[in-house]
């Protein structure tokens, strides 16, 4: 792991694979480990360089107040797209997952020459905030399930990794699987401030940025090989959101594991790297 200066940021990232193999690279959503070790792994063994990073305000990218961002949804799809030519290529097939998905579609439609293959899982056509009629909105028992839980002490690592593991099942994840990659998370945030944690672990930075004008009615534009991934047992962007994402954008593949929510489990990686892997 390490950092890589990109639009004028530092991005946090880790590689799998040789330098010189086809590059893939994957946006978290917000921080990189929203992609499992083994799906970059299956993909790099079938001769692709996988690199996964952080946005910014998360992880090891560059951090100043996620509470107060002064950048948009705009200069995170600019974040993509510079990072691909940093890390020396010309194009790359772009992942995003959750929040990850939304910069992966902006930066598809505004870097169409670097952006050559995308893959967005768990993901929606409109930013957070009200949604279009024909869209279904969170699921809002799970919702008051999750957000009526007593908040976590965010500088206790085992409080923070019970915290997920507690709401996992709310958003139809696998509790140990989320306890695991929240305590990794939380080892990799460089400061004990509690609005970084929170970013970290919650992707709110997202409920603060810009990330206006609408992209939606731009997908029919996509002219590259595209795959979405989507669990129906995801209460957050429930299923027709992925469906929707599917319909839009011409000649997209679509993937939907029926006990997948809003975490990639293990079981369903290989399965998604084979999908990739084709376009």
């Amino acid at each position: 792991m390490t950092t890589i200066t990109a639009n004028g940021v530092e991005l946090g990232v880790e590689s799998f694979g040789r330098e010189d193999d086809p590059l893939v690279l994957l946006a978290g959503g917000t921080t990189m480990l929203s992609w499992p070790d083994s799906l970059c792994e299956r993909v790099a063994e079938a001769g692709r360089r996988v690199v996964r990073y952080d946005l910014r305000d998360s992880g090891a990218s560059t951090t100043k107040d996620p509470e107060n961002p002064t950048y948009d949804l705009r200069a995170l799809a600019a974040d993509a797209a510079n990072l691909v030519t940093a890390l020396g290529a010309e194009s790359a097939h772009l992942g995003g997952h959750g929040v990850g998905g939304m910069v992966a579609q902006v930066a598809a439609l505004d870097h169409p020459g670097v952006i050559s293959a995308l893959t967005l899982v768990s993901t929606r056509p409109v930013a957070p905030g009200p949604i279009d009629d024909d869209l279904p909105d969170h699921d809002q028992s799970a919702m008051s399930e999750v957000f009526s839980r007593p908040q976590p002490d965010w500088t206790d690592r085992r409080a923070v990794a019970e915290y997920a593991a507690a709401s996992a099942a709310s958003l139809g994840n696998d509790p140990a699987q989320a306890d695991e990659i929240a305590a990794r998370i939380w080892d990799r945030t460089p400061t004990a401030e509690v609005s970084v944690h929170q970013a970290n672990q919650l992707g709110m930075i997202f409920s603060r940025i810009d990330c206006s004008p609408r992209w939606r009615e731009r997908l029919g534009d996509l002219r590259i090989p595209s795959l979405i991934v989507h669990g129906r047992a995801d209460p957050f962007f429930p299923v027709g959101n992925g469906e929707a994402l599917a319909a839009e954008i011409p000649a997209a593949q679509l993937l939907i594991y029926e006990d997948m929510g809003t975490q990639i489990p293990e079981w369903t990686t290989d399965g998604i790297a084979t999908a990739m892997l084709r376009l």
